[in-house]
């Protein structure tokens, strides 16, 4: 079995209740988003992409980090989650430049999610993967896109 497959399928063990499931589908990515939303916080150059827009370099080498570990672990994985990641980024840019308190945003959004996510995980009834193993606060997002994956008949 790949190591991805493994993680998994240890994942899944705590992600069975539909309920739970449902939460999960809306609540990862929006956490997966705040946290980019706070790292475009940190002060740093921005570079301009043509057709694209700013990113902020310290961005940039945190999608970079990301992506080593999702590269480890399945090359066209790595390769959809960068574009999910430039994407978020794209919208956080305009989030940014709109509203002076964005940061108020990305909270709001991190704190509503991980409240549903332990809400999700009390209808459970078991404890959420991370809380063993941190790697696997990078596995929920890639365990939901697996799906995707599968629905469309791509291997990963």
């Amino acid at each position: 079995m790949k190591k991805i497959d493994s993680l998994f399928a240890e994942y899944a063990e705590s992600h069975q209740n539909p309920k739970n499931k449902t939460i999960h589908w809306i609540c990862v990515p929006l956490i997966f988003f705040s946290i980019l939303g706070f790292i475009s916080l940190i002060p740093s150059p921005h570079i301009l992409i043509k057709y694209y827009g700013f990113i902020s370099v310290v961005s940039l080498l945190a999608i970079a980090l990301v992506s080593i570990f999702y590269f480890r672990l399945s090359w066209k994985i790595a390769a959809i989650m960068i574009f999910i990641m430039l994407l978020f980024e794209h919208f956080i840019y305009y989030i940014n430049i709109s509203l002076p308190s964005s940061w108020l945003v990305f909270v709001i959004i991190f704190i509503l999610s991980w409240i549903g996510q332990f809400y999700g995980h009390k209808i459970e009834g078991k404890k959420p993967s991370f809380l063993k193993d941190l790697q696997f606060l990078l596995i929920g997002p890639i365990w939901l896109l697996s799906f995707i994956l599968k629905k469309w008949n791509i291997k990963y």
